[in-house]
């Protein structure tokens, strides 16, 4: 016996060198298998999950119906297998089709039906655990490309206007609206994919120019255009209208003929087809632009529905005319900020481009207007001419 406890414990002692030992004694002989212990103990099992249809991670698809094929294996008896689309259980109370898991056997489910997706990005995941505990998780992507939403992403072109004044003939030069006019156009180039053109130091005849030249051009249904006036303003309480300074306006204008009306430039940007316009305006009095100085408080103005994703609400967007405004300020002076710094306008709409639109990657008028509301004073927002109520104009991250 004290032979044997030996031996035994030789064994247990340098049992990682051999995988199987055999003893003999006066009257036995014995095996020990330390191997199937060993893996027994080491190995986790779990539930294997096979995609067949979509069976690459990623696909793209032209249509909101999509049939789901999903087989699962386990060597231990299966408990559960849940599918999820988009982080929501797949049920008939969030409007989409039940997924039907089949028990082929008490090792097999199977996953053979027709899903509904939304249009945009979808992530289908599929858990499964096993009687013991383990348990996979598996997903794959399918983005629902319509032929109208491709058409709002892709097929169209964002062009950028805008007019920036440091130097004047009459009036006194500002230091910095070239200067945001430019950091501006690289934010919308690089980050947007815009087509961007700068006027800088504009007489009031190389303005009106530019304005027809762009009234002339040919725009798709889907092209936006934003244009922008960083300069001096004036407001001319006899006539009770506001002006658009140009590097060739005469203070001593009485008549303000070397001056922009602003009710002159609603009627020309309003004329422009472009069916999506957005202008802003960083410029003194810039509020009068709108000659009813709404309130910025605009009920209901440019929200998003949280229950639409990018496309369906790129798209709802795209096909509402838009003829948007925001000024810097209203029926006062506002600032051009320090000398080689950006306007304090200037700065916010330029920190609201580099949001990037947050999680969504798409920047609406209503977040640009968060990020401005703050300013003192406090900046205008409104519509003007043919504006359709609902619209807006999107920023999308290319």
């Amino acid at each position: 016996m004290k032979i044997f406890t030996a031996m035994l414990l030789t064994l247990l002692t340098y049992g990682t060198y051999a995988q199987r030992a055999g003893f003999s004694g006066q009257s036995n002989e014995f095996f020990l298998d330390l191997t199937a212990k060993a893996n027994e103990s080491t190995t986790i099992s779990v539930p294997e999950i096979e995609w067949k249809n979509p069976g690459q991670k990623t696909i793209a698809i032209d249509t909101r119906k999509f049939s789901l094929q999903v087989h699962v294996r386990s060597a231990k008896k299966l408990e559960n297998v849940h599918v999820y689309l988009n982080d929501f259980p797949v049920v008939k109370d969030r409007g989409f089709a039940i997924v039907s898991v089949k028990s082929l056997n008490d090792f097999e489910r199977s996953i053979d039906t027709e899903i509904l997706l939304k249009a945009g990005e979808n992530t289908i995941r599929v858990t499964a655990t096993d009687q013991d505990g383990g348990t996979a998780t598996s997903s794959r992507t399918i983005n629902v490309l319509l032929a109208d939403m491709r058409d709002s992403l892709h097929n169209r072109t964002d062009y950028a206007l805008l007019f920036a004044t440091d130097e004047y003939i009459h009036w006194d030069n500002l230091q910095n609206p070239v200067n945001d006019a430019n950091t501006i156009a690289n934010e919308l180039k690089a980050t947007y994919g815009f087509e961007v053109e700068i006027i800088k130091n504009a007489s009031k005849k190389e303005v009106l120019q530019k304005l027809r030249e762009y009234t002339k051009k040919s725009y798709m249904p889907n092209d936006q255009l934003f244009i922008m006036f960083a300069s001096h303003g004036y407001f001319d309480q006899v006539f009770n209208q506001g002006y658009l300074v140009c590097t060739d306006s005469e203070i001593t204008d009485e008549e303000r003929l070397t001056y922009i009306p602003h009710s002159n430039l609603r009627g020309i940007i309003d004329n422009i087809p472009s069916k999506h316009i957005f202008l802003a305006m960083d410029a003194c009095f810039g509020g009068s632009f709108d000659p009813f100085i709404r309130s910025s408080a605009h009920r209901g103005y440019g929200e998003q529905n949280d229950e639409l994703d990018n496309y369906e609400y790129i798209n709802r967007k795209l096909k509402l005319r838009t003829r948007k405004f925001l000024t810097s300020g209203g029926m006062e002076y506002v600032s051009d900020g320090r000398p080689g710094h950006h306007s304090p306008f200037a700065r916010k709409i330029l920190e609201a481009l580099r949001s990037y639109g947050g999680t969504d990657n798409v920047l609406t008028l209503s977040e640009i207007k968060s990020f401005v509301e703050k300013i003192d004073p406090e900046p205008r927002f409104g519509e003007f001419g043919t504006d359709q109520p609902g619209s807006d104009f999107i920023f999308v991250v290319k």
